[in-house]
């Protein structure tokens, strides 16, 4: 599985191979070195060794939802990674490229033919063929469909029609032969490809089971098949996921005999590597520390493909108008806004409350985008208190009364309310630092309703637009392709700042017009989008955060990237460690 899911949820996600030195020697982004260990043969050559089972931890009980149309967390996703396989895949500079399928595109860019290799095999002994992709498409499609994936097939033609029960079939999708299918979209747009769902469903195999019944279904739940290195043998619900070793797998026999996925307490997870019980896990930051001192350890850092950032929420959401509404006057002035992203020590709260796991960002698009502007092109609001209190006293933000606190440039009392999410053991503490840089350079920021909110509490009350919420603290995950389109423009609901602007409109929607697909137009409009971003600041910047893979020395042949811990499995091997 070279990649995460492809369009796993409407937010965004992508693929990338940057890793970071830590723990006791020179750690990249692979376990034993080059990302291929090998031991010798007889004759001195150089080869893995094929056999044994490996446990891949989690940290909660997982759903169950073992189809990649229908999962919806990380719980399910990691045991999916080791059995599923996309049609397409993702290159380390966020393109998408053929996998099992190729395709052409017609020159007004709304038909794709895609071909497929024969010969692929399911875990049942099926082939694979178009009709399995076709039937993929037409289950998220339908109006029983109940999965978070619709919009990854909404731009084919017909596909309204048949979600809405008012057509039989999506008239944009054509079976040419076995191996070749033909799609029609709405109309052009050059991310097309990275959007459209990629990932077959078995159509015999889930033959008689309506699609309003398949999340709960045997198919799904007890015996679930796919067209990876590995196929699940036994489960026991939310506790452990048995696979095997597919031998008929397309690109080869895998080297591991097979896996074992189990959840197990994170608490514990220090003790459990060092006792050799989990060999790989994506582990939680407070494990850092514990985990970079053992011996039997490689721990793997790379970039999560998210950001962390702090918003201002500039309005509401008109719910029968479907639009953002900026009716929140308090972040108007630009230079408020300014001035808060200088005064925030972003270097020291990665340092010191993330175990220094995280980078600085300036923008939403990720450091390894094609569309990514340098950094010397933007500002990159360093920590700088004496610039941001001169930003606020022009601005009018003076403190009248002398008691340490700004007020508003009307000359009234200024407070602005902070929220963000428990979690971590240095949650609570990280928040304080956050405010106490506000308040160092006179901003009266508090925390809203004196403490943190739980992660679902949180984002219901920002989603909600809950009047007490003025800042907070959130994040996002990001795609492979660069369009913002889906949480930065006026009509998209997961705008969560409710900022906009005709400029941004214009902007995102250059991204993606006829223009665009030419590349280097595409990213000079991503240079312009990104710049006024940077000037405006509808929301601060703070981390493009990493995620920490530990793995025991035994398991040989693993590097991650950050949409995935689980590359090419089929390639993973045991290594005797007394040899």
């Amino acid at each position: 599985m070279n990649n995460k899911i492809r369009n796993g949820a409407m937010l965004w996600l992508l693929c990338v191979l940057v890793l970071s030195a830590c723990g006791s020697g020179a750690l990249g982004n692979s376990a034993g070195g080059d990302g291929a260990p090998r031991i010798k043969d007889s004759e001195g050559n150089t080869q893995p060794k094929a056999g044994g089972i490996i446990t891949y931890g989690y940290s909660s009980p997982f759903q169950g939802l073992f189809e990649p149309a229908f999962y919806e967390g990380d719980d399910d996703l990691y045991a999916l990674e080791f059995t599923t396989e996309s049609m397409l895949s993702v290159k380390d500079d966020l393109t998408t490229v053929p996998n099992i399928a190729t395709w052409q595109e017609s020159e007004d860019h709304r038909t794709f033919t895609f071909k497929i290799r024969p010969g692929v095999r399911w875990h049942n002994g099926d082939e694979l063929t178009v009709e399995d992709w076709k039937f993929a498409l037409e289950v998220i499609a339908d109006p029983d469909y109940t999965g978070p994936r619709y919009y990854s097939v909404e731009m084919i033609e017909g596909a309204d029609a048949y979600h809405t029960g008012k057509a039989k079939t999506i008239t944009g999708i054509t079976v040419i032969d076995p191996y070749t299918l033909r799609i029609i979209v709405t109309a052009s747009r050059v991310n097309t490809i990275d959007n459209l769902w990629s990932y077959p469903m078995n159509k015999k195999y889930y033959t008689g089971v309506p699609v309003k019944d398949m999340a709960e279904s045997r198919q799904m739940r007890v015996k679930p098949i796919g067209i990876g290195p590995f196929q699940m043998t036994n489960i026991k619900p939310g506790e452990y996921v048995e696979m095997k070793r597919f031998d008929d797998y397309y690109k080869g026999k895998p080297l591991l005999d097979g896996v074992l996925y189990k959840v197990f307490d994170d608490k514990k997870i220090v003790s459990l590597f060092e006792q050799g019980v989990i060999d790989m896990e994506d582990a939680p930051r407070d494990a850092y520390e514990g985990l970079k001192k053992l011996d039997n350890v490689n721990l793997l850092q790379t970039p999560e493909l998210s950001y962390e950032y702090i918003g201002f929420k500039f309005g509401s959401w008109d719910s029968k108008e479907e639009m953002i509404k900026m009716d929140n006057p308090k972040f108007a002035d630009k230079r408020l806004r300014q001035a808060m992203y200088y005064a925030l020590d972003r270097e020291g709260l990665i340092r010191d409350y993330s175990y220094g796991l995280g980078e600085l960002i300036e923008t939403p698009i990720p450091g390894t985008s094609w569309a990514k502007i340098p950094d010397n092109q933007i500002n990159q609001y360093l920590y700088n208190p004496d610039k941001a209190m001169e930003l606020l006293n022009q601005a009018g933000y003076l403190d009248i009364n002398n008691d340490g606190f700004r007020e508003d440039p009307k000359g009234m009392p200024f407070v602005i309310h902070y929220d963000g999410m428990t979690g971590s053991t240095m949650a609570e503490l990280r928040a304080k630092a956050i405010l106490q840089s506000w308040r160092d350079v006179g901003l009266d920021v508090r925390l809203n309703g004196g403490s943190l909110k739980e992660m679902n509490s949180f984002y219901d009350a920002v989603e909600n637009d809950d009047p007490s919420i003025e800042l907070f603290n959130g994040v996002w995950g990001l795609a492979s392709d660069p369009d913002p389109s889906g949480i930065w423009r006026e009509d998209d609901l997961w705008n969560y700042p409710r900022w906009s602007s005709e400029r941004n409109e214009e902007l995102i929607s250059a991204g993606v017009n006829m223009k665009s697909y030419d590349r280097e137009y595409r990213k000079q409009v991503y240079y312009d989008w990104q710049k006024y971003i940077n000037e405006e600041v509808p929301m601060i910047f703070v981390a493009e955060r990493e995620s920490i893979i530990p793995v025991n020395k035994r398991l040989q042949g693993v590097r991650v990237n950050s949409m995935s811990s689980i590359i090419e499995p089929e390639k993973w091997w045991i290594k005797d460690l007394t040899e």
